[in-house]
C-alpha cells in the first residue's frame, strides 16, 4: 500500500480548490474507492500516485486508474479497448477516446458483487501488458478551435496559458464540445461556463 494513496482517499487529489474540503468528489466515493483499492491490491499490482490519482502498474507499465467523478467513481483501464469485455461492462470515458475504457460504479454493493468479475478483467489487462499488445490508434487530426474560443484565448492570456497546460485529450474534448452548438451565443455560453474548469486544470468531466 502506498501512503500517498492513503492521503488521496483522505483529502482528494488536490488538483482543484475543492481538494481537502467536504465538496471534493473523492469524499462522495470513499467507501467505493477503498473497496476497489483492496480488490486491486490482492492481485499484486504496484500502487502509485500519478497525476494526483491512484495508478496501478505491472513492471512499471500503467494498467489502470482509480478515479472519482461527480456522478460516479470508476476503474479506468489504459488499454481497455483490447479487453474482451464479454460482459459488456466497459465504456468509453469520452466519445473520441481510443484506448481507455472504464467501469462505472455508484455504490459499494455492486463492487462487492462484481469482485470476481473485476479480478478477471484486471488479470486480462495484465496479460495484455505481458504480451506487449498495443492499441491501433487512429491518426488524430489537429485541434480545430471554434472562432469564439480562438478569440477568447487571444484576449485572455491567463486562460490561454491554462488551456495549453491541459493534456491533449482534454484540449480536444473542449474544442469538440465548444464547437458542437450551431449558434454562436450557445458556443460562447459554453466557453464561459467552463472557463474556471480550464483555469483549475480540469477536463470537462473532472
Amino acid at each position: 500500500m502506498n501512503s500517498l494513496v492513503d492521503d488521496y482517499l483522505a483529502v482528494g487529489c488536490g488538483r482543484c480548490p475543492l481538494g481537502g474540503t467536504p465538496n471534493c468528489k473523492v469524499n462522495n466515493w470513499k467507501e467505493e474507492l477503498a473497496t476497489l483499492r483492496m480488490i486491486i491490491l490482492k492481485l499484486g499490482l504496484n500502487e502509485e500516485l500519478k497525476w494526483g490519482v491512484p495508478v496501478y502498474t505491472f513492471q512499471k507499465n500503467n494498467i489502470l486508474i482509480l478515479a472519482a467523478f461527480k456522478e460516479y467513481c470508476a476503474l479506468s483501464f489504459f488499454k481497455g479497448a483490447l479487453l474482451n469485455d464479454a460482459n459488456h461492462i466497459l465504456s468509453k470515458p469520452g466519445e473520441n477516446t481510443q484506448s481507455a475504457r472504464i467501469i462505472r460504479f455508484t455504490n459499494v454493493h455492486e463492487i462487492i458483487e462484481m469482485e470476481h468479475l473485476l479480478k478477471a478483467y484486471i488479470f486480462e489487462a495484465i496479460e495484455v501488458e505481458k504480451l506487449g499488445l498495443k492499441v491501433d490508434l487512429k491518426e488524430k487530426t489537429e485541434l480545430i478551435f471554434p472562432e469564439e474560443f480562438q478569440n477568447k484565448l487571444e484576449t485572455d492570456p491567463t486562460l490561454k496559458a491554462a488551456f495549453e497546460k491541459l493534456t491533449l485529450g482534454r484540449q480536444r474534448a473542449y474544442c469538440l464540445y465548444f464547437s458542437a452548438p450551431k449558434q454562436s451565443k450557445t458556443r460562447q455560453e459554453r466557453i464561459e461556463k467552463y472557463r474556471q474548469h480550464i483555469l483549475h486544470g480540469r477536463g470537462i468531466n473532472d
